[in-house]
């Protein structure tokens, strides 16, 4: 697979979680109010989205992109153990596959788009 191909996979995967997310937060809105929570989906979202309109445009910053969502799903994680939400095992198993993926991934964007000229 070329690599057009394969930013354009992984354009399309960034902008299906960003949607697959945003769908989580009308939800939220019913029961008790956690802002802090519905702050950290939002920020899933909006980075899924701009990583993947960064990468789709060959921006510069869509590895920063991506490594920003890694860190919202990180302090998503942590804000639902700190509120008895999900066990602490689930939200490391979750948190460092995240991790690992948007540095391998960050990295090949960026060797992509350097190979290329893009900017």
């Amino acid at each position: 697979m070329n690599r057009e191909t394969s930013l354009s996979l992984l354009a399309l995967a960034l902008g299906a979680y960003g949607v697959y997310t945003a769908l989580y937060i009308p939800a939220m809105s019913v029961g008790p109010p956690m802002p802090l929570l519905v702050i950290c989906f939002i920020a899933q979202v909006v980075c899924a989205l701009a990583a993947a309109l960064g990468i789709r445009g060959r921006r510069s910053w869509a590895g920063t992109a991506l490594l920003l969502l890694a860190a919202a799903i990180t302090a998503t994680q942590l804000i639902e153990v700190l509120l008895g939400i999900l066990p602490y095992l689930r939200a490391v198993a979750v948190s460092v596959p995240a991790i690992v993926a948007a540095l391998v991934f960050a990295a090949y964007v960026k060797r992509a788009q350097s190979t290329t000229g893009g900017g």
